[in-house]
């Protein structure tokens, strides 16, 4: 009898220039291989972080204090799937550049925590097999 392989969705790491990223809620819209050979931005969903030290923050800031600026503050950004632990897949982002930043609602009759979403544009993004 065969087994099925397949990943969970919930298990994953984020970095940045090599540093994880703690708090992630969800990377959504990956798309390593398109037709057109275009790239396209995915988002990233955080929880909100009060430390400015954070890599992401730091970057954030950069981001906000370029505004207008015909160069963004860029980053490499790596996405790791795991499976039980372990490193199975991981996606390598160069060059990639905040476009935007989104908030979820605040809502006093809500217990959720405020989520920061990114729109994340890049220069280039390989993806390997590292199981």
């Amino acid at each position: 009898m065969s087994q099925i392989d397949s990943l969970s969705a919930n298990e994953f790491e984020v970095q940045l220039n090599g540093e994880k990223v703690d708090g992630v809620f969800r990377v959504s819209g990956l798309t390593p291989l398109r037709s057109d050979s275009a790239t396209h931005p995915f988002q990233l969903s955080k929880m909100v972080q009060r430390d400015p030290a954070l890599p992401f923050n730091v970057w954030l800031r950069e981001t906000l204090a370029a505004k207008g600026a015909a160069a963004h503050p860029t980053r490499t950004l790596t996405i790791i799937a795991l499976d039980e632990g372990v490193e199975s897949r991981r996606w390598t982002v160069t060059g990639a550049w905040i476009s935007e930043i989104r908030y979820s609602e605040f809502n006093s009759a809500s217990s959720e925590l405020v989520e920061e979403c990114a729109i994340i544009h890049y220069g280039d993004m390989q993806m390997t097999w590292t199981s």
